[in-house]
């Protein structure tokens, strides 16, 4: 089963969709199997990261944004902006898909566990996120 759908987002920032996917997986009515998860996108990743403190997510952000600075003169990629290169460097050090077992209709994470769209830009828009449904 492939289902594709859209998840919103507000600029830079960890965008947690867990529910969402969750949501997906009871509705598919297949008792266990495999999610994987690509986004369609290569200013923008997926990640599995702490879902409880908020504080995990702002310094995963603020690590990234100092890994990867804006405005590097090496950069000669400059069309979409100062944010274009480094977004496309961060996508290139995080993950574009992701997979994770599901049994009984629940996602197997862990219990801090949350799924996230990591995304790199400050844009404002949906992203695209395909989902595969195997069992």
């Amino acid at each position: 089963m492939i289902e594709r759908f859209s998840i919103k987002v507000t600029g830079q920032a960890l965008h947690g969709f867990t529910r969402q996917l969750e949501h997906i997986v009871i509705d598919s009515d297949l008792g266990e199997g495999l999610c994987t998860l690509f986004i369609r996108h290569t200013s923008a990743s997926l990640l599995i990261q702490e879902n409880a403190d908020p504080s995990a997510k702002y310094d995963l952000e603020q690590w990234l944004n100092r890994l990867v600075p804006e405005n590097d003169p090496l950069y000669t990629h400059t069309l979409e902006g100062s944010d274009g290169m480094p977004a496309h460097i961060k996508a290139a050090l995080t993950a574009s898909s992701l997979s994770i077992p599901f049994q009984r209709g629940r996602l197997l994470l862990g219990t801090w566990q949350g799924v996230y769209l990591w995304e790199h830009r400050y844009y404002s828009g949906a992203r695209e996120v395909v989902m595969h449904l195997s069992n």
